[in-house]
C-alpha cells in the first residue's frame, strides 16, 4: 500500500503527501481523496451563499484588510431587510445555506443586530420543502460564552471560528496582544459544548510556516473534533502589516517573492490530504483559490472539497470587504456567479446540492 492509500496517517505521512508537486502523485492524490469523499459524503456540492453583512471591527489583525486601522475603506452594515434580500435570492436559486460574516465585534448592540438577523432568516424561511432546514453558519470572531448561546438558541447552527494556524509562536505574529491563542482554543471548545456544528480553517503560505506545521494543523482539526473546515492561501493585503511585505514600492502588484503557483498547488493540497485524513468532514473551496487561478474553486472541488460560498453580498459593498487584496468576482452578478459555478460543477461531473442544507456528515456521526 503507497502513502496514499492508508488507513491511518503519521505526521510524516502527512507531510510526505502536503509535498506532492510531481503530475502523477498529484492525479493519485486527487483519486484518493474524491474516493473517500463519495464513499464518505457523496457527489453533492453544497452551496453557502456568503454575506459579508458588516465590515467594522474592533479587532487589528495583522493580515487582514478590514482590521480596524485600515482607513483605506468606507465602513457599512446591511440592513436587516437588505439581508432578507440576499435570502430571497438564494431561496430563488434553491439553495438552503448562509454564511453570515462580519467584523469582529461583541458589543450588545452588536448581539441584538445579529439576533434579529437570524430570526428574521429563520421567520422567511419556513417550508416544508426543506427537510433539513435552512442552514445559517454564523462567522463573527469570538464572542462570551454568553453571547453563543444566545446566538445557537436563536437558530444558527454553525459557527466558523478560523485558528488560521495552530502554531502560537506564528499566531501570536498574525495578532494583536487583545487577540490569544489560548483563547481561540478556548473559544473552539464552548462553541461544540453548546451544540454548534464548529468550523475552523487555517491560511496556507503564512511567512515561517512549514509543511510540517500544516500537517500539525490537519492532525488538530483530526484530534478536536471538527466539522467543517474552510482553508485557503494567504493573499497579502497592501493596508496589512504583513501584506506590505510583498508590495513594491508605489505599486499596487504583488512582488515576485510571492509564488501563486507554489501557494495554489500547496492549498490545494490541503484540501485532499485534509479529506483522506479527515474523511468526513465538510470542506469549503474557498473564494481565496480563484484569486490564485481562474478555475480555483473547481480546482478545489477536484481535489476533494465538498462546500462553496458564493458571494450574497450586494454589489455596491463588495469592495469594501476586501480580507485580502485581488478578491474575484465583486463586480459579477449573484445570477452571473452562480450559473457559472452551476455549468463549471457539471462539467467535472459533480452536482450542485438543491433545497439541502449541508449539514456536517461528521457532526451527525459525532452528535449521533
Amino acid at each position: 500500500m503507497n502513502t496514499v492509500e492508508k488507513n491511518e496517517y503519521s505526521k510524516n505521512d502527512i507531510c510526505h503527501l502536503l509535498k506532492l508537486n510531481e503530475p502523477n502523485d498529484l492525479q493519485k492524490l486527487q483519486k484518493h481523496a474524491n474516493k473517500i469523499l463519495l464513499s464518505n459524503i457523496g457527489n453533492d456540492v453544497f452551496i453557502r451563499g456568503l454575506i459579508e453583512f458588516s465590515n467594522y471591527c474592533i479587532c487589528d489583525c495583522h493580515y487582514c484588510g478590514i482590521r480596524k486601522n485600515n482607513l483605506n475603506i468606507a465602513r457599512y452594515q446591511l440592513t436587516v431587510e437588505e439581508i432578507i434580500n440576499c435570502i430571497n435570492f438564494a431561496k430563488k436559486m434553491n439553495f438552503a445555506s448562509v454564511v453570515l460574516q462580519s467584523g469582529e465585534r461583541n458589543d450588545e448592540k452588536f448581539i441584538d443586530y445579529v439576533l434579529e438577523i437570524i430570526r428574521a432568516i429563520k421567520e422567511k424561511t419556513k417550508s416544508e420543502k426543506m427537510p433539513n432546514g435552512f442552514g445559517i453558519t454564523l462567522s463573527i470572531g469570538e464572542q462570551t460564552e454568553d453571547n453563543y448561546k444566545k446566538i445557537f438558541d436563536a437558530g444558527a447552527e454553525r459557527f466558523l471560528l478560523r485558528i488560521e494556524t495552530t502554531n502560537p509562536n506564528i499566531f501570536e505574529k498574525l495578532h494583536p496582544k487583545s487577540v490569544s491563542f489560548s483563547q481561540r482554543l478556548k473559544s473552539i471548545s464552548i462553541l461544540q459544548k453548546i451544540g454548534f456544528q464548529v468550523g475552523t480553517g487555517v491560511m496556507i503560505g503564512l511567512p515561517e510556516q512549514t509543511v510540517e506545521y500544516l500537517a500539525d494543523d490537519i492532525i488538530f482539526f483530526k484530534e478536536n473534533d471538527i466539522d467543517m473546515l474552510g482553508m485557503g492561501p494567504y493573499i497579502p493585503h497592501k493596508h496589512t502589516p504583513l501584506g506590505q511585505n510583498y508590495f513594491n514600492e508605489n505599486s499596487n502588484e504583488i512582488s515576485k517573492q510571492y509564488d501563486k503557483n507554489l501557494q495554489l498547488q500547496l492549498s490545494l493540497n490541503m484540501i485532499s490530504v485534509a479529506r483522506i485524513v479527515l474523511k468526513d468532514v465538510n470542506i469549503a473551496s474557498t473564494t481565496a483559490l480563484e484569486t490564485l487561478h481562474q478555475n480555483g474553486r473547481i480546482l478545489g472541488l477536484q481535489y476533494g472539497a465538498n462546500v462553496v460560498m458564493p458571494q450574497l453580498t450586494p454589489n455596491s459593498y463588495k469592495t469594501n470587504y476586501l480580507l485580502y487584496d485581488k478578491k474575484p468576482t465583486v463586480d459579477e452578478s449573484k445570477e452571473k456567479i452562480f450559473k457559472n459555478f452551476t455549468v463549471a460543477c457539471e462539467n467535472i461531473g459533480r452536482k450542485v446540492a438543491i433545497d439541502k442544507s449541508g449539514t456536517s456528515v461528521h457532526y451527525l456521526k459525532r452528535n449521533k
